[in-house]
């Protein structure tokens, strides 16, 4: 489902439209609208996290300074270090960055604290609380830890 609402498969029935304040966004254009984490997505393993964010952050606005968000996902020790060293639970808190401090309307969140301790899934609370307001969020997840920051749930298996 969050495939197709970020508008990277096409679905095969229906279409979906896409509106912000009333402006139709063309579905090539939804990128710019959309920050997307999930466990599955990769890195680039051969950058380091410096120069992943900043190529990232070509694409996106970021909402803080990225030498800041390094600070905050606890990583500065590894900023020149590359990605393809890290463990998974420092790329799973890359990803949960590059998703959330990117100024977009609409963060999707696939299962967000895959590979975390939990002083990682105190900081995707933390991320969630500071960052997160302004946005639409939706969290696909079986795991409520993940999703007790939404005001709002829908079980899917209610509407097959």
């Amino acid at each position: 489902m969050l495939q197709l609402i970020a508008g990277f498969v096409l679905p095969t029935k229906g279409e979906i439209t896409y509106y912000i304040e009333d402006k139709k966004i063309e579905p090539d254009a939804m990128f710019h609208y959309v920050s997307y984490c999930a466990p599955y997505l990769e890195l680039i393993e051969e950058m380091t996290l410096e120069e992943f964010l900043h190529y990232h952050f070509s694409f996106k606005k970021p909402s803080i300074p990225i030498s800041t968000m390094i600070d905050y996902i606890g990583l500065h020790h590894a900023r020149t270090k590359l990605i393809g060293n890290f463990s998974s639970g420092m790329k799973q808190r890359v990803k949960l960055a590059q998703a959330i401090f990117s100024e977009t309307p609409l963060l999707l969140l696939d299962e967000p604290c895959t590979n975390l301790d939990q002083s990682g899934i105190d900081l995707y609370h933390r991320m969630m609380q500071e960052f997160g307001k302004n946005k639409l969020v939706i969290v696909a997840s079986n795991d409520s830890n993940e999703y007790a920051i939404c005001t709002d749930k829908i079980q899917v298996s209610d509407y097959k």
